[in-house]
Formats: structure tokens, C-alpha cells, sequence
């Protein structure tokens, strides 16, 4: 600003200077020309009577410059006959001059009495101006004299003009400098964070107070905004899903933990492209379908688990800024729809099969093509797979109500006395298959439903009696574990796997289909165990080998009663 200041007002000096220069030359040339015509008249008009009275020998004592005569040698004087011809002239000698009768002011001398003209040279340096007088005896003066034009003039005095002109931008630069330091340094100094307290120009006024207004708005917006940011921080530093705000090029501008937990990453990945935290081309697909068309998704596995990502466009008046990045972990709801198709797989396959025995028995009896003694040995298998249907169908149920949280209210149940009724109900089972059960342990109640901790230790004694050898045994412990309760169901069968340990408390999943269907199991049994335990916030932990027999324990973290 102060060198525009001082442009301006060194510009508006040096203009005013030639101003100044053009006006004083002017008006002065014009003042001394004006002076000097009105001499050049007098003179003419004395000369003209001393030519009258004394003829050419006035001129010739002109000439010869005598000192009592005061005649100027720069006035030149013509004497012009009536047909033109040059009777005497002070400056050349008569004979060697032209006819004069052609010159204007001559012409016009001898028809009006008097007249003047002004010839330039042929350089317009210099100019010469004749005044003309008709004489009584019917001749003509002519006084003229010679004068420098207005640009002879200024090229005579162009030295002491830019003398002039250089000490005069000089004094204005320094001048313009001052004023223009004068005129900004209450500007420099104002407070703009007190704008009202500031004591500068009055017209200032105004604009302060619109400054102040400004600063009052602009904080009330700062700390909006910052209240806005902290709640962003806090919401997104609490998600459990990753979030990450990128800009339009793909640098991010926000990445919250769970989001840095995720790619392995920190805060320091902000403001670095994408493609520096995750190589994944899937991914970079994604953000780009999400700028293009306003959505994009996928799924990949990160550190073992099952990740969805969600990248939605940001806009901004009609124009895209960028992109979010949602990451949610979908294990859990990925391995519970495996789950659910495989439950429905296997739901169908074992109602399909058992349907299938009896829809055959069925039609060989309604066509007639069993023989009487045969009759029996079919009604009988119609009478199992019906039951085992009834089962499955109970089991099934069984299991959706434990799902949905579905159960009596809880009471103090005898857990020893529960073993002790469960192993009762399972006794001529066991004997049939050569089995011997027993139970033993202390009495320790815990809070749970009666029915459905019986169910578990049944189920767990069933399982252990179906894959039993013959003479081997079944031993269902319960203990005290502080202020909770331990029960375990431990046999000497044919052991389970290590592979297929951690499955076994899937729905229909055996080890062995071909045993498992010999002994009549619907493949629900150690599932339903699983929710019952889950139920009554129990833990369940099973050792096992080939051959060395399976030992489950139902751990109890629940108050003692």
C-alpha cells in the first residue's frame, strides 16, 4: 500500500511540474512576443517619420551605427518602391535583393496603410515577424525582426528544465516517501484484536467496527466448529467400526483408532495417500466406484477376520470433495450366515431321510406288496423314523428357544442331585451297551433352570454312553471352583480328534456320520449343551484324543446359592 501511495503521489508531482513548466513557457513567450511586437510597431512608426523627413539619408546613417543614434541592429529595415523594388535595406545591399511586391504584408501595406505577417524558417526553430507602413510619398517600410520559437526555446533551456526537473522529482520522491510513511503507519498499527480501541483515522471508523462485528461472528463460528470437531474426535475415537475420511486425490484426512487398529497404522498417516496404509487394488476399486457413482463396498480379510468396507462420496454445492471409509467387522454375522445355511442343509437332509423310510414303508404297505409276516418289521420302522422325526422337530424347537433367550425362571438347583437324577434316567441305557455310570462329587447349588441343567448333564452321559466301548465307563464329577461350580462328564470311548474338537458343538456336525446315525442321534445333542451353558453364563472345556476317552467340563461362574 505504501508504495502505491508513493507511485501516486511522486505521479501526481512530476505532472504537476510539467504542468507548471508548459504554462510558464507558454505564457511568458506569449508575454515577451506581445512586448516585442508593440516595440516593433514604435520603431516602425519613428523610422517611418525620419524616413519622410530625411529620406535615405536616415537609412544610411542607420547603417553606418553611429553612436548618437540608439538603433537596434536586430530590427532590420526595407525600404520598398511602389513597383516592388528594394530602394535601400539595412541589412543586404539593395540591388542584390528581389522584387518585394509579392510579400503579403508589403501587398496589403500599400492597399490598407499598414499590415504584418509571421514566416517560420524551414527548421520551425525560428520564426520572423514584419510589420509594413505605407509612407506618403507612396512607398512602403518594412521593419522586421527575428524570434526563437517555443521548441528553439525549450531545447535552449532543456539543460536548466532537467536540472530543475531532477531536483524537483527528487524533493517529491522524498516528500511522496514521507507522506506515504505518515499516511500507513496508523495503519500498521492497528489492533485488529481490539479494532474499537484503536486511536486512527476517523474514516476508519466505519471499517473497525465492521472488523469488530467480523471477529465476533468468525469466533462464535471458530468455536461452533471446534465444539463440532471435538464431538467428531470423541464419537469416532469410541466406534468400534474403522472410519476414514479421504479428499478427492485419495490423501487421507482423518482416520480414527479402531480404523488405525485395523491397517496396522497411527496418526502420522494423515495427510499420506491411501495407498501408503493398504495396497489392496479391491479397495482402491471400491473408492473409485464410490466417486463415480456415490457408492462402493467389498469385503477381504484383515488379521483373520471378515471386514465389510462401505465408501460413500462426499459433495459439497454439487461439486465432490472426497470420500468416507466405513470399515465394520462382519465374522460374526459372516460365519452365523454360514451357520444358517449350513443349519438348513442339514435341517433338510435329516428330515429328508427319515421321510423317505417311512413314505416307503408306507407305500409298500398301502399297495399290498408286504407279506403278513413282513408287516410288523415295517409299521416298526415307520414307528422309529417317526420318532426320530419328532426328535429333531423337538430338538429344533429346543434350540430356537434357547436362541431367542426363551426359558422358565431361574431357581436354586442342586446341581450333584441334577447329575445324580440324569445318570438314573440313563442307567438301563448304559447297561444294554455294557457301560458302567457313576457319579460323584459335593453339593453346590447354583441359580439356573432346573430343566434345562438337567437336559446338559443328560445329553453330555448320552453322548458319553453312544461312543463308549463295551465294559467302559462313564464318571460325572461336580465340585465347588469358588464361588462357583464345576461339573464333569468324563468316558473311556473312542475319543475325538483334535481337527474336529473345536466343531463339535456345531449343529449337526459328527465325527463319524455312518456311527452317528447307527445310534440314533439327531446331531443336535452337544449344541443344545453349547446354549444351555451359554444360558447360564457357563464355559465349556473339553479334552479328548483317539482311543483315550473324552472328558467335558461345564464350568459355572455364577453365584453360589
Amino acid at each position: 500500500m505504501s508504495k502505491k501511495i508513493f507511485r501516486s503521489i511522486l505521479t501526481v508531482a512530476a505532472a504537476v511540474l510539467l504542468a507548471e513548466l508548459a504554462i510558464i513557457l507558454g505564457c511568458l513567450y506569449d508575454y515577451f512576443g506581445t512586448v516585442q511586437a508593440d516595440q516593433l510597431k514604435d520603431e516602425l512608426r519613428l523610422a517611418a517619420y525620419a524616413v519622410e523627413e530625411r529620406g535615405q539619408a536616415y537609412l544610411e546613417r542607420l547603417t553606418a551605427r553611429d553612436h548618437r543614434y540608439t538603433w537596434t541592429p536586430e530590427y532590420r529595415l526595407t525600404w520598398i518602391a511602389a513597383d516592388g523594388t528594394v530602394l535601400f535595406d539595412t541589412a543586404e545591399p539593395a540591388a542584390d535583393m528581389a522584387n518585394h511586391g509579392d510579400r503579403i504584408e508589403v501587398r496589403e501595406a500599400f492597399a490598407a496603410g499598414e499590415s504584418s505577417s509571421v514566416r517560420y524558417s524551414d527548421t520551425w526553430s525560428e520564426r520572423t515577424l514584419y510589420y509594413a507602413r505605407a509612407l506618403n510619398d507612396g512607398t512602403v517600410l518594412r521593419i522586421s525582426i527575428r524570434q526563437v520559437t517555443v521548441l528553439a526555446l525549450v531545447l535552449v533551456m532543456l539543460q536548466p528544465i532537467l536540472l530543475v526537473g531532477l531536483f524537483a522529482v527528487i524533493l517529491s520522491a522524498v516528500l511522496a516517501k514521507h507522506m506515504a510513511d505518515r499516511i500507513v503507519r496508523p495503519l500498521n498499527r492497528l489492533d485488529l484484536d481490539r479494532p474499537l480501541e484503536n486511536d486512527a483515522y476517523e474514516e476508519l471508523s466505519p471499517l473497525l467496527r465492521r472488523i469488530q462485528q467480523q471477529r465476533g461472528q468468525i469466533s462464535a463460528q471458530l468455536r461452533e466448529l471446534r465444539a463440532r470437531t471435538d464431538e467428531f474426535e470423541q464419537i469416532t475415537e469410541s466406534m468400534n467400526e474403522g472410519l476414514i475420511v479421504l479428499d478427492q486425490g485419495g490423501t487421507i484426512l482423518s482416520i480414527n483408532p479402531a480404523a488405525q487398529k485395523l491397517f496396522g497404522t497411527d496418526h502420522t498417516c494423515v495427510q499420506k495417500d491411501l495407498l501408503t496404509v493398504d495396497h489392496s487394488h479391491e479397495l482402491s476399486q471400491a473408492i473409485l466406484a464410490a466417486l463415480e457413482t456415490g457408492h462402493g463396498e467389498m469385503r477381504a480379510r484383515r488379521s483373520g477376520r471378515e471386514i465389510q468396507f462401505d465408501a460413500s462420496r462426499i459433495e459439497s454445492d454439487g461439486a465432490v470433495i472426497g470420500t468416507v471409509l466405513l470399515a465394520f467387522d462382519v465374522t460374526e454375522q459372516a460365519l452365523a450366515e454360514r451357520r444358517r445355511r449350513e443349519f438348513t442343509a442339514n435341517v433338510s437332509h435329516e428330515l429328508k431321510t427319515p421321510l423317505q423310510s417311512i413314505m416307503g414303508s408306507a407305500e409298500l404297505l398301502e399297495n399290498g406288496l408286504v407279506e403278513p409276516e413282513d408287516v410288523p418289521r415295517f409299521t416298526g420302522t415307520i414307528r422309529r423314523e417317526s420318532a426320530r422325526l419328532v426328535a429333531l422337530v423337538d430338538d429344533i424347537i429346543h434350540l430356537s428357544q434357547l436362541d431367542e433367550g426363551i426359558a422358565p425362571e431361574r431357581e436354586t438347583v442342586d446341581l450333584l442331585e441334577t447329575a445324580e437324577g440324569a445318570a438314573s434316567a440313563l442307567r438301563d441305557t448304559a447297561r444294554k451297551k455294557g457301560v458302567h455310570i457313576s457319579v460323584a462329587g459335593e453339593r453346590v447349588q447354583v441359580q439356573g433352570v432346573r430343566g434345562l441343567l438337567h437336559e446338559m448333564i443328560y445329553d453330555l452321559c448320552d453322548n458319553a454312553i453312544k461312543y463308549n466301548v463295551e465294559g467302559g465307563s462313564v464318571e460325572i464329577a461336580v465340585s465347588k471352583d469358588g464361588a462357583g461350580a464345576v461339573v464333569t462328564v468324563k468316558d473311556t470311548g473312542i475319543g475325538i480328534p483334535p481337527e474336529h474338537q473345536s466343531r463339535v458343538f456345531e449343529r449337526f456336525f459328527r465325527v463319524d456320520k455312518s456311527r452317528s446315525k447307527a445310534s440314533g442321534g439327531t446331531g443336535l445333542g452337544l449344541s443344545i449343551v453349547k446354549h444351555i451353558a451359554q444360558y447360564h453364563n457357563a464355559k465349556i472345556t473339553m479334552q479328548s484324543g483317539p482311543g483315550a476317552g473324552t472328558a467335558v467340563t461345564v464350568i459355572f461362574a455364577g453365584e453360589k446359592a
